[in-house]
């Protein structure tokens, strides 16, 4: 198969279970993480805070609270706390595993954690060193979604693209996914995986909000005709649309832009006010046009959210549960309409 331009093997029968599923759930009922067949909730736990801004006891609570809202997605990488969050993920799910979802991701600088990485890492031998410090770290056997969490120019992708694909081979890893990476990465990663018989991303995750929608010009319609589900993370725009925040006020004490003033002076607040008149005009709160809006784009997998505390996981997940209705989407659609194109993190 390697060279004909078809999917291997391992590729193809996901694709065909994502059919057999949508076919018994209904198209917009549906929710995977791309072609790979896993299914996932609409919004996901980010970890970017476990073991930086909250401690183990928190993440327990974390845990548990995405277990009883039936949100146990957790999306993590190796560089958030160097290794910590990981850490504290794997403690936290412990006994639990067969009911959650892992995403984990690698290819930022660990800062030597991860051994002399050489600038490469997206070479073979990185990301078998990253994966199974990851596997140790979070306690577990194998990884649902294993991430590259940025591009790496020094590298081919080719290459990174057959290192992924023996680690599915090997049972390591149940799909694979990219970050971070512009439209035409994405298309040329694509192109790649089916020339050679590889594995191919089944996500991208990306920033991208009802905030910032500049995915929607070039990154949201190439996923799209790949099949690749979206993960948009930053959905609250930094926490502009969590509807604390209001033009020319100080931002609440205690709240996490009461530390970064500049984001509350630089912000697009027509575009603020533009989202809360239409969530007051029908009704619904801010953060759950936010997170159920997003969730409701085209392509877009799961909104992975971060978090602080098990109120937060409540409150994202029943955010998650409002679902517009079809004329409602058509309204939005004129809201914030992108007029470039941007990458967060791309190198």
């Amino acid at each position: 198969m390697k060279g004909t331009g078809e999917l291997p093997n391992h590729v193809a029968d996901q694709v065909c279970d994502l059919g057999h599923a949508r076919r018994l759930a209904g198209m917009s009922a549906a929710r995977t993480l791309g072609f790979s067949g896993i299914s996932v909730p609409a919004v996901g736990i980010g970890c970017n805070a476990f073991g930086a801004r909250i401690d183990a006891d928190r993440v327990h609570q974390v845990v548990d609270a995405a277990l009883e809202h039936d949100v146990a997605f957790f999306d993590t990488a190796d560089t958030y706390g160097l290794g910590a969050s990981e850490e504290l993920l794997g403690r936290a799910i412990k006994g639990r595993r067969d009911r959650v979802v892992i995403a984990t991701k690698f290819g930022m600088d660990m800062q030597g954690v991860n051994g002399d990485d050489g600038g490469r890492r997206g070479s073979a031998a990185y990301v078998r060193t990253a994966v199974e410090a990851s596997l140790r770290r979070l306690g577990v056997d194998h990884i649902d979604l294993y991430q590259f969490h940025t591009p790496d120019p020094g590298t081919p992708i080719e290459e990174t693209l057959e290192a992924l694909d023996a680690l599915v081979t090997a049972g390591k890893v149940r799909a694979i996914g990219c970050s971070n990476m512009q439209a035409w990465q994405v298309v040329d990663a694509s192109w790649q995986s089916r020339t050679r018989g590889l594995a191919a991303f089944a996500t991208a995750q990306n920033e991208y909000s009802l905030y910032n929608r500049t995915a929607e010009t070039e990154l949201v319609p190439a996923c799209q005709s790949l099949g690749v589900g979206i993960l948009p993370y930053f959905p609250l725009a930094y926490g502009l649309l969590t509807g604390k925040y209001r033009r020319g006020e100080q931002a609440p004490e205690g709240t996490r832009l009461a530390l970064q003033s500049t984001r509350l002076e630089n912000a697009d607040w027509d575009r603020i006010e533009a989202l809360q008149d239409f969530a007051d005009g029908h009704g619904v709160p801010l953060l759950d046009l936010a997170i159920g809006g997003l969730a409701a784009q085209p392509g877009v997998a799961s909104v992975i959210a971060g978090v602080t505390s098990a109120e937060q996981v409540a409150a994202n997940a029943a955010a998650g549960r409002w679902t517009p209705t079809p004329d409602q989407l058509e309204e939005l659609a004129f809201l914030g309409r992108p007029t470039m194109s941007y990458t967060t993190f791309a190198p």
